[in-house]
């Protein structure tokens, strides 16, 4: 059986289901979703802690890169506001401290972003490091068997008349 407080993963001990599929029929999807929904993000976060973002600058700095005209604050709020526990006094904050941080400038319309040479360089080196990481996340699962568990987990959201959204 898996412990999943141990630390261990696919790189020190091979995956083993926690129960046998008779007994995970079982088992509560509420837990299992919010277990693996937690130890994700954990995994993700402290990849971009150790490259100094939170969260919330990385989805800030996707938004804001590519956009050579800059992008509009409100624009960024509206599409990050529904993103996980963050609204948008905290992404406001954020938006500041990249600025603070010369990752991104503000027109003095005070409305519209830019990214610098800085913030662009750590988007693509924190881009790369994400790839590295979804694969790690990924390990041992394959693109079929990822877009099943995406379809039931919406189908479920969808039977309890929850409300879910990704861009």
């Amino acid at each position: 059986m898996t412990n999943t407080n141990e630390n261990t993963n696919a790189r020190t001990a091979p995956f083993t289901p926690s129960h046998s599929d008779a007994e995970l029929i079982n088992q509560p999807i509420g837990y299992w979703s919010s277990a693996a929904g937690k130890a994700v993000v954990h995994h993700i976060r402290t990849m971009l802690a150790e490259n100094g973002l939170t969260q919330p600058q990385w989805w800030i700095l996707n938004q804001v890169i590519g956009h050579e005209a800059g992008r509009d604050r409100k624009e960024v709020v509206e599409v990050l506001r529904g993103y996980l526990e963050f609204g948008e006094g905290p992404l406001l904050h954020d938006m500041d401290s990249l600025i603070g941080r010369g990752l991104l400038t503000q027109e003095r319309d005070g409305a519209t972003l830019h990214i610098t040479q800085e913030g662009e360089e750590l988007q693509q080196r924190v881009a790369a490091l994400q790839q590295r990481t979804r694969g790690e996340i990924h390990d041992g699962i394959d693109d079929a068997e990822y877009v099943r568990a995406l379809k039931v987990l919406q189908r479920m959201i969808y039977n309890v008349d929850g409300q879910a959204w990704h861009h």
